[in-house]
């Protein structure tokens, strides 16, 4: 799908959504955040192969013929049953090498809002064992199961965290 056959999503002004040349493998994730400015994560089945029994952001890899709005639309609505209405920033745009053979990634992770029950969401249960909203107090749990220098999931959050609206607590 090309990016213009998403007309009901909105992008910010100003929002960089690479292009994955030619052999790159490419991943996105979503940092969505409720009314009360909390962080929606959930944690993946110990029997993952990459990063198992660890917190992380809604987002899956780029699929060949895909774009990284593509892949977001795609992504939010199979882990989480609901629809992606807006990317409001980028977050970051990483590299790195999983344990599982691939090989180098590029990941460009953003802030989103979504439209559906974010008190319900239809997780992946084959793939999550449980999800949760993380504020500023909570951000420490995004570490569990992560060694030193592997906090890019409570990274991004806390990132997102500052665009929490007024009021929040």
């Amino acid at each position: 799908m090309a990016a213009d056959q998403h007309p009901d999503v909105v992008i910010s002004s100003g929002i960089e959504m690479p292009i994955p040349s030619d052999g790159e493998l490419w991943a996105v994730g979503a940092v969505i955040l409720d009314q009360q400015g909390r962080a929606f994560a959930q944690k993946r089945s110990p029997d993952r192969r990459l990063f198992p029994d660890c917190w992380d952001i809604v987002g899956g890899h780029v699929e060949s013929g895909e774009t990284l709005l593509d892949t977001l639309v795609r992504e939010v609505r199979e882990e989480t049953g609901w629809r992606l209405r807006r990317v409001r920033r980028l977050l970051s745009v990483t590299t790195w090498t999983g344990d599982d053979g691939d090989g180098l990634r590029h990941e460009a992770d953003y802030l989103v809002e979504v439209d559906g029950d974010l008190g319900h969401p239809a997780l992946e249960w084959s793939k999550h064992t449980a999800y949760d909203w993380f504020g500023p107090e909570d951000l420490h749990r995004l570490k569990e199961n992560r060694a030193p220098g592997e906090f890019l999931i409570h990274d991004l959050v806390a990132a997102a965290l500052q665009d929490r609206p007024p009021g929040c607590p």
